[in-house]
C-alpha cells in the first residue's frame, strides 16, 4: 500500500498506470486484492469492480495486467475469469469498499466533509495529540444522516419504511425520507429524549413511543412491520447504514498526519464497522478502538467473548449507544477489524462533555463524548496522535443546564 500511496486519490483509486515495473506489480497486487480468491467473474463484473478502483478509464488494460501476473485466469469454457489464490485477496466482507466510495459520491453534501482538526488546548489537558471530527453541524446534529442517505440511494423504490431509534437514527431516516417522498414510521422508547422525538416528528416521521428502552421499541417496530407487510429497516443489520458511516473513515484518512489510533463510539456497531472497514483496508497499522458505556456493555462483552451476550437492562445516560440486545450481523462485521473495546463510566462521560464545551465550544450528547471519556480513563494513548468522532449533539434545554 505505501509503495503506491502517491498513485492513489482520497477514494483509494489508482489515478494512473505507472511506468516503473515495481510500481506496476504493486498496483496489480493492490487491485487483485479487491477480488475474492476462487470466485468466478464475468466480463461485466470485472469491468465494474476495476472501474471502482481506478480513474484513468482503462479497465481492459488492468484486466490484461492481472491476467499476465496470474491474479486472474480466463475460464476455459466461458468468457469469464477466476481469481486465483496467488497473492492477497479481499476476505469478502459484508461491507463493500466500493459501496463506501459510492456513498461518498451520492450522500447529501450537507452530511459530508465535516470539520476535523487538532484540538490543541484539549490535547494538552488529555496528554495526547487529539484530532476531533465534528458530526454535529448538520440539520440533525449527528452522523446518522450519512447511512440514512445511502440506504435510500440503494433502495430508491421504497414508499414506506418502519424503524426503531433512540432518536438520532430516526431523525436521519426522517430527513432522508422526506426528501424522497417516503413515509417514515419510527418506534422509540417511552423514555426517549423528548428533543429527539420532537425533531423526528418535525421532519415528518410518525413516532410511536413503546417500551422502556430502545431494544423494546425495536421489537415492537418489527412486529408492527410484520403485521402490515411493511419494510422494517435496522441500523447495524442493513449494510447500507454501515457503508454510509464508512465515509467518515475515508475523510479521516485525508488528515495530513497519520493516526496512531481512532476512538469510535460503539452502540449497535454500524459507525465503528463502517469506519474500521475502510481504515483497515487502507491503513491497517492504525488501531481501531470502540468505546461503549459501562452501563451498556453488551456489545463489549459480545466482542470480547466472540458470542452474542444480551443484557437484561441498561443503565447509562448515553442513550444513543445504550444497546441491550446486540445484532449478530453487526458483531460479525467487527470481526478482524477492531483492536479493542473500552468502557467508560457516566461520570467520566459528563466530564468529557464539559471539557469539549469548555475547549471547543461544542454541545455534545453523552454518546458523542465517549471517545474523549476514554482518553480521560485509559492511559495507553498518552503522547499518541488519536482521533475521535464527536458524533451527536442533541440535548434538551434541561440536560444542558444539568450536564454542562
Amino acid at each position: 500500500m505505501n509503495a503506491i500511496k502517491h498513485l492513489l486519490n482520497d477514494l483509494a483509486q489508482v489515478t494512473r498506470w505507472p511506468t516503473r515495473s515495481a510500481e506496476k506489480t504493486a498496483v496489480a497486487e493492490y487491485l487483485a486484492a479487491k477480488f475474492q480468491a476462487g470466485q468466478s467473474y464475468n466480463g461485466t463484473q470485472i469491468k465494474t469492480l476495476l472501474n471502482a478502483w481506478h480513474t484513468f478509464e482503462d479497465w481492459a488494460l488492468l484486466c490484461s495486467e492481472l491476467c499476465e501476473r496470474g491474479f486472474l485466469t480466463p475460464e476455459t469454457n466461458s468468457s469469464g475469469y477466476v481469481r486465483t489464490a496467488l497473492g492477497p485477496s479481499d476476505p469478502g466482507h459484508r461491507l463493500k469498499l466500493e459501496n463506501i466510495q459510492q456513498a461518498a459520491r451520492s450522500i447529501d453534501p450537507v452530511f459530508l466533509n465535516t470539520p476535523q482538526f487538532s484540538a490543541e488546548t484539549l490535547s494538552q489537558v488529555l496528554g495526547v495529540e487529539l484530532v476531533v471530527k465534528v458530526e454535529t453541524l448538520n440539520p440533525i446534529r449527528s452522523f446518522k444522516g450519512r447511512g440514512a442517505e445511502y440506504f435510500f440511494v440503494r433502495n430508491p423504490s421504497l414508499k414506506e419504511v418502519i424503524c426503531a431509534s433512540a432518536g438520532n437514527f430516526g431523525q436521519g431516516m426522517a430527513y432522508a425520507a422526506r426528501k424522497r417522498g417516503v413515509k417514515p414510521t419510527v418506534f422509540a422508547s417511552i423514555n426517549a429524549n423528548p428533543l429527539k422525538v420532537a425533531r423526528m416528528q418535525a421532519l415528518g416521521a410518525e413516532v410511536h413511543l413503546v417500551g422502556e428502552d430502545f431494544d423494546a421499541a425495536k421489537l415492537a417496530a418489527k412486529a408492527y412491520a410484520a403485521e402490515r407487510s411493511l419494510t422494517f429497516v435496522e441500523d447495524g443489520k442493513d449494510v447500507e447504514f454501515s457503508e454510509g458511516a464508512g465515509t467518515m473513515g475515508l475523510e479521516l484518512l485525508r488528515y495530513p498526519k497519520p493516526f496512531d489510533a481512532l476512538l469510535i463510539p460503539l452502540g449497535n456497531g454500524a459507525m465503528l464497522a463502517g469506519i474500521a472497514r475502510w481504515v483497515k483496508a487502507q491503513a491497517p497499522e492504525i488501531r481501531l478502538v470502540g468505546v461503549s458505556a459501562a452501563g451498556a456493555p453488551a456489545m463489549e462483552r459480545s466482542w470480547r467473548s466472540g458470542t452474542l451476550v444480551q443484557a437484561p437492562s441498561i443503565a447509562t445516560i448515553a442513550d444513543g449507544i445504550g444497546v441491550r440486545l446486540p445484532i449478530p450481523e453487526a458483531l460479525e462485521d467487527l470481526e478482524g477489524l477492531i483492536d479493542e473495546v473500552l468502557l467508560v463510566e457516566d461520570a467520566t462521560i459528563l466530564q468529557a462533555m464539559r471539557l469539549v464545551h469548555q475547549h471547543l465550544g461544542l454541545v455534545l450528547e453523552p454518546s458523542g463524548a465517549v471517545g474523549i471519556a476514554a482518553l480521560l480513563t485509559h492511559t495507553q494513548f498518552k503522547g499518541r496522535r488519536v482521533a475521535t468522532v464527536l458524533c451527536g449533539g442533541n440535548l434538551t434545554e434541561e440536560q444542558m443546564k444539568l450536564w454542562l
